[in-house]
């Protein structure tokens, strides 16, 4: 049988470059590292909340911010959950109808909604929690305290830097 297909070469070739720029290797790249231990640590995580209450990383995320924060607007949480505002909206639709959140009009702004936790939703963040925190000390057991106090103070430290750039982008700065 005879194919017009090229077969594409995969080998990877460290000395190719476009417009005489260098490669970006991603295993170097920090952006992409923490990107992939994000997702891989919230893979994991997901499991948990996954197979005893059938939740979602979105899903999730809303209930650890109301369960932590109390009544808050889709907005605040997505701010703070750093998830897109359809991402929120269909997490708390989601939850909302399987009564783990409930949705108030906000007297001082019927724009938007008022979320808070119901007695359901409460429970199954009190249920989680435990859960929650187990994994955060087996993934932090492998650092010492001066590692994780240098972790904490990196990431504060990186968070702050990307939003100062994301500044500078939206600014046409960078």
């Amino acid at each position: 049988m005879v194919t017009n297909a090229t077969k594409l070469d995969t080998t990877p070739k460290a000395a190719d470059a476009t417009d005489g720029e260098a490669l970006l290797l991603l295993e170097e790249f920090l952006p992409y590292q923490l990107s992939v231990l994000a997702d891989t640590m919230s893979q994991s995580l997901s499991r948990l909340y996954s197979e005893r209450h059938g939740l979602g990383i979105p899903e999730w995320r809303v209930i650890a911010n109301l369960g932590q924060r109390g009544t808050m607007t889709a907005t605040e949480i997505g701010g703070h959950a750093q998830m897109h505002k359809t991402k929120v909206s269909r997490a708390v639709s989601g939850l909302v109808d399987r009564g783990y959140v409930i949705r108030e009009r906000n007297r001082a702004d019927q724009r938007e909604a008022l979320l808070q936790l119901t007695p359901e939703g409460r429970a199954v963040y009190a249920d989680l929690v435990p859960s929650a925190k187990a994994f955060n000390t087996a993934l932090e057991s492998m650092l010492n305290e001066t590692e994780r106090t240098v972790l904490r103070t990196a990431l504060e430290r990186l968070t702050s830097r990307s939003r100062d750039l994301v500044r500078a982008i939206e600014e046409d700065r960078l």
